[in-house]
């Protein structure tokens, strides 16, 4: 799941848990289910949305930005992917050797998780929760990913940014790709509330924290399925906790 405000588009046993909320589903994933309160209201929208069509949205191949990172990754490093809707992201990531836990608002969107993820005979653990009360662990992460998660304001942003922080492990990596105003010339994607947009200069601010070994904007022709199609405003940030 991307951004809720979004109006144009926008191996390995899994039966070894013995955690009472994780459910086995087909021979490759794990789910589970957060008990967690007060979802956010564009949930529902977006459950419709990925209901509406037996396709994924955002097409099934990684994200480009993801891709360009893939040196970052040692098999067996834990791995939180954000919002990671139908899990073209986290499959791939489960695809490199990786333990991945992809998190989402939407279940229908992580049934369609899971069922990549069988289809391509991997592990994938997914939790369905709410991002803004789902307790993201301390120091439980070697890497986490976040590609278009834009559903956050600025209010919201950096209490976000700080649960990634602190469920990070010290040296851990932590990607984000998003868009800029600039892509509200485009409209090829994304939210069209211009808060839920990255600045370079709101990142830094925000991701003190971390160290930021690389930000970069630019605009490029995007191609992620229907969702993520054409000339898009983007920012790419590279960052680790200290």
């Amino acid at each position: 799941m991307k951004d809720f405000n979004a109006k144009q588009s926008d191996p390995n046993d899994p039966n070894d848990s013995n955690d009472p909320n994780v459910q086995t589903g087909q021979t490759g994933q794990t789910n589970r289910n957060e008990a967690t309160p007060g979802p956010h209201p564009g949930v529902a929208v977006w459950d419709r949305r990925f209901a509406a069509t037996d396709e994924f949205i955002f097409g099934t191949e990684p994200n480009r930005f993801l891709l360009s990172q893939a040196h970052r990754f040692v098999p067996g490093m834990k791995v939180l992917a954000v919002a990671d809707g139908e899990g073209r992201n986290g499959v791939w990531l489960s695809q490199q050797g990786l333990d991945v836990v992809s998190v989402d608002g939407s279940r229908t969107a992580l049934a369609k998780a899971s069922s990549l993820a069988a289809q391509r005979s991997v592990r994938l653990e997914t939790v369905c929760a709410d991002l803004v009360s789902w307790d993201w662990g301390i120091e439980m992460y070697d890497a986490i990913v976040g590609i278009f998660i834009q559903f956050a304001g600025p209010h919201l942003r950096p209490t976000l940014f700080q649960r990634a922080h602190r469920s990070l492990r010290p040296g851990g990596l932590f990607l984000l790709e998003g868009y800029t105003p600039r892509q509200l010339d485009y409209r090829t994607g994304g939210p069209s509330n211009i808060e839920h947009l990255y600045t370079e200069a709101q990142l830094r601010a925000e991701l003190v924290d971390f160290q930021i070994d690389s930000l970069t904007c630019y605009d490029t022709v995007l191609n992620e399925g229907s969702g993520h199609c054409g000339m898009s405003a983007l920012v790419d940030v590279v960052a680790h906790k200290p």
